[in-house]
């Protein structure tokens, strides 16, 4: 079952090497998800919503390319810098916050360089309490 994203879930790419969280950036009315700000699948900006996930390593990104090269073909990554074109897909598209639809924990966003973004985490934590 998915769940609404909020700010500081946990998400990887496929190329990347290590996890990076989710940024989410207050636009019209904030919305809150259990305590942290509600997502939605316009939180996709590079840097701004989507940190770097360290280093990459796809040979279709130039810098990691260049390097492969001069390294006589062995694989080397290059610090990560993710070029996200488009809104995450496909959200929740019954669920709008501030008329854009929901950011769920199973959608996507793809990388320039072929990377595949996904949630680990959505970020919500709810507590009982006796």
């Amino acid at each position: 079952m998915a769940q609404q994203v909020c700010a500081g879930a946990m998400m990887m790419c496929s190329f990347g090497v290590a996890p990076s969280a989710l940024i989410v950036i207050p636009k019209g009315m904030p919305v809150m998800a259990g305590g942290p700000l509600a997502a939605t699948i316009m939180d996709f900006a590079p840097i701004a919503n989507i940190p770097p996930f360290s280093m990459c390593t796809t040979p279709s990104n130039p810098m990691v390319a260049a390097a492969t090269a001069a390294a006589w073909g062995v694989l080397t990554p290059m610090p990560c810098i993710p070029v996200t074109p488009a809104p995450w897909i496909v959200g929740a598209p019954t669920v709008l916050i501030n008329n854009f639809p929901a950011l769920n924990s199973t959608s996507k966003c793809m990388c320039a360089w072929g990377g595949v973004i996904q949630f680990t985490f959505p970020g919500q934590v709810t507590v009982q309490v006796p």
